[in-house]
């Protein structure tokens, strides 16, 4: 592995740990959801209304893990942060593992 990719992953490690500040910062400063989060409920009560597009489009992706929660979590804190921070790795590992395979991919096909 080279100094690059080390200073990569470690930068890529240091967001995923990062990821709860989304969760905090709001909370701290009274500001309801996190900025640009916002589902169908809360585009209505900040707007009057829900855009048709968004409507259509609302159902169309499930996350993984819906609102970086684990399944049967509890509502707590401590619990919500370890949460974010597993959801901004697996979503760090999901996206590096398909960088990896396009580079290979890529690098092949330079090769024939």
């Amino acid at each position: 592995m080279t100094t690059f990719q080390k200073r990569l992953l470690l930068f890529l490690f240091i967001l995923a740990i990062l990821t709860p500040a989304g969760m905090i910062l709001p909370e701290v400063f009274k500001a309801g959801d996190a900025w640009g989060e916002w589902g169908i409920d809360t585009i209505q009560e900040m707007l009057g209304f829900v855009p048709e597009g968004m409507k259509k489009l609302s159902e169309l992706w499930k996350a993984p893990l819906p609102d970086y929660s684990l399944p049967d979590d509890g509502q707590s804190l401590s619990s919500q942060i370890i949460s974010y921070i597993l959801s901004g790795i697996i979503g760090a590992i999901i996206t590096g593992g398909i960088i990896f395979i396009f580079a290979r991919l890529n690098k092949r096909k330079v090769k024939d």
